[in-house]
């Protein structure tokens, strides 16, 4: 992997496939892009999962994917919360890998949002400004979110 990595690192344009019978096929941007994209995370010890945005999923791959347990998962499906199929001819859901992303960045920016009021409110409360009381700081916050 070392060795790839470096080869990609020293190449401006995207390589050609070579063969084994020594032909040659010029690898689409596209391709390459993702090839880069591929060995820097595998490098740094990631796992690669490569499929079609409109794959289908059973409830147990995608809370594999998204790192709940299945209950968890089936909950957020019935809250309407990530889309699902169930097939004409099956009793067992099916969920669009696209729907799961879809979730997924929904929650990270749900996150953001309240990580960005929380700092807010901190701030307004003055706590950036010099060493606080956190015990008091604590106690405000508790009384504000409980009203």
């Amino acid at each position: 992997m070392l060795d790839l990595s470096r080869f990609l690192a020293n190449v401006a344009e995207p390589a050609a496939l070579l063969g084994p019978d020594g032909q040659t096929v010029p690898l689409p941007m596209e391709a390459y892009q993702v090839l880069v994209k591929v060995v820097e995370s595998m490098r740094a010890g990631k796992a690669i999962t490569v499929a079609p945005l409109d794959q289908r999923l059973t409830t147990q791959e995608a809370a594999d994917f998204l790192g709940i347990s299945r209950p968890t998962l089936v909950k957020l499906l019935e809250k309407g919360e990530i889309a699902y199929e169930r097939p004409a001819t099956g009793r067992h859901r099916r969920v669009r890998l696209s729907d799961v992303l879809d979730y997924q960045s929904r929650k990270r920016q749900e996150r953001r949002t309240t990580l960005d009021q929380m700092t807010a409110d901190a701030a307004a409360a003055g706590l950036y400004d010099e060493v606080p009381d956190y015990r008091e700081a604590l106690r405000t916050a508790r009384k504000r979110r409980a009203s």
